[in-house]
């Protein structure tokens, strides 16, 4: 079984993550990893707590001479705005800094304090911060290079920011990369793009925040990865969790996903053909690469949507949490769109599901017997 958990707070000294279940013999690229860490930070309204943060992650353990040796792998990532909270988040000594009495609308902080016994909101929304993903975007580019080794890649887009909907474009990875990487919202449609940055803009200065929907597509991929016989076991239900795990993430569609609603069965389904070279086949793609919980062998397909920051710098009403008092929601530094991050986020934890989906059927001791069951599988297919 592969599985990871990370740790840390947003302004403590570092964030972690621990790795099990990684095959010995992974070739691990500390500069891939490094350079997904980047492209989390980017995107156009990311707020201040940007350029702070330059992310880079140090590997502790598991790993020797550029490989995986079959043991945890520990990732560290540094936070640097650590020298300015030392004083507010230090382990021991008394309390320092002004508590936070002013949980805000739509984020964990009154819930979390609620439930687990807490007078400071900053005792919550350290932990719920969205920076924890960092950790997760440093595993999933793990992930990722245990499946460039199968043969499988993943990319995230973003396709609606606050409305503003792009145009679905379709090509292959490698373009599709380059595009993504050459725009400030990781968007593949610049007239759209353009349009976002507008919106952004314009909720920046009325203190407000956007959200909107990425997807993310995986090329090449393994036909039988997940399992029909139990409802923890499909695949779709993996991926829709994983995705729903990030923060603000609301909801999740694969393939047509809700679309579904309008359609009849006669224009629903991807009918079926096959040919010599290509095998089994489809012409269409409604099913999203996913059918009766396991991968089908065509393009993944999922989309999340993201809800707006819930840190608004005019805030929302609240109650002081001491006095019940009415008061304004608490302001952190925070982006006033992070759809693109999210989108990057969204990537990772769709390569942590896949590369555990991948170790499930094929073996995870090493890549050597990995990549052979993986090839004897693929004959097999070709046969049938």
């Amino acid at each position: 079984m592969l599985r990871f958990i990370t740790s840390g707070e947003s302004h403590g000294p570092a964030l972690t993550a621990v790795i099990e279940g990684l095959p010995a013999g992974v070739p691990i690229d500390l500069e891939l990893i490094n350079q997904d860490l980047a492209r989390r930070q980017k995107g156009f309204g990311r707020g201040g707590r940007m350029r702070i943060e330059q992310d880079r992650v140090e590997i502790m353990s598991g790993v020797r001479f550029g490989q995986t040796l079959g043991s945890p792998v520990t990732l560290m990532i540094h936070n640097r705005d650590w020298k300015n909270w030392q004083d507010r988040m230090a382990v021991s000594g008394p309390p320092a800094g002004q508590a936070v009495v002013a949980p805000r609308p739509g984020h964990a902080d009154l819930t979390g304090i609620q439930k687990y016994d807490r007078q400071d909101v900053r005792d919550i929304l350290e932990r719920a911060s969205a920076r924890e993903t960092a950790a997760r975007v440093a595993v999933g580019a793990v992930a990722k290079q245990l499946l460039t080794e199968v043969g499988m890649r993943i990319l995230a887009h973003v396709t609606n920011i606050g409305g503003v909907h792009a145009a679905s474009i379709v090509g292959e990875y490698q373009a599709l990369k380059s595009a993504v990487a050459s725009s400030e919202l990781g968007c593949l449609d610049s007239e759209a793009e353009t349009a976002m940055k507008d919106a952004i803009l314009a909720a920046k200065t009325s203190g407000d925040s956007l959200g909107g929907i990425f997807e993310v597509r995986v090329f090449d991929m393994l036909p039988g990865l997940g399992s029909h016989v139990q409802w923890d076991r499909r695949l779709d239900t993996r991926l829709a969790a994983a995705l729903m795990s990030i923060q603000a993430i609301k909801g999740v569609e694969i393939g047509a996903g809700f679309a579904y609603a309008n359609l009849p069965g006669s224009n629903a389904h991807d009918e079926i053909y096959y040919d010599d070279v290509r095998g089994y086949y489809r012409q269409t793609n409604n099913a999203g690469g996913i059918e009766g919980g396991m991968s089908n062998g065509e393009l993944l397909i999922l989309r999340a949507v993201m809800k707006p920051i819930p840190t608004l710098m005019k805030p929302l009403s609240s109650v002081d949490i001491s006095s019940k008092a009415a008061i304004s929601a608490n302001t952190e530094r925070s982006d006033v769109c992070a759809v693109t991050a999210a989108a990057v986020v969204g990537e990772a934890m769709t390569a942590v599901v896949l590369a555990e989906a991948v170790l499930e059927k094929f073996g995870n001791d090493n890549l050597t017997d990995l990549l052979r069951a993986i090839a004897d599988y693929r004959l097999r297919l070709a046969g049938q």
